[in-house]
């Protein structure tokens, strides 16, 4: 009867030894959303300023997350909003880089 000895981890998704992580979730969040940002607006070449910026901020809170973050669910999420940060970044990089235009 191993199935009746097993935790309900059910009540997170991030969360699978039971307990909350409410800082390496918060880490994950914003590193997701500006990941995000930063790979979107990287399609565009008018906003390097943005994507260069938030990708910038990204891999730096994603890096962070990485360091503290307890589960391997935060880590799976935190390298996708990682690699979408970076991505941002270096083509924000390319397109003008995070003073590009404005000297």
């Amino acid at each position: 009867m191993a199935q009746a000895m097993r935790r309900d981890t059910a009540g997170s998704l991030l969360a699978t030894d039971g307990k909350p992580h409410p800082l390496q979730d918060t880490l994950l969040g914003v590193t997701l959303v500006l990941g995000a940002i930063a790979f979107v607006t990287a399609m565009f070449h008018n906003l390097h300023l943005l994507s260069s910026w938030t990708g910038l901020v990204g891999i730096f809170t994603g890096a962070y997350g990485q360091f503290i973050s307890v589960t391997t669910r935060e880590r799976f999420f935190l390298i996708l909003g990682l690699g979408a940060s970076a991505v941002g970044f270096f083509l924000g990089m390319a397109h003008g880089g995070l003073f590009g235009g404005l000297w």
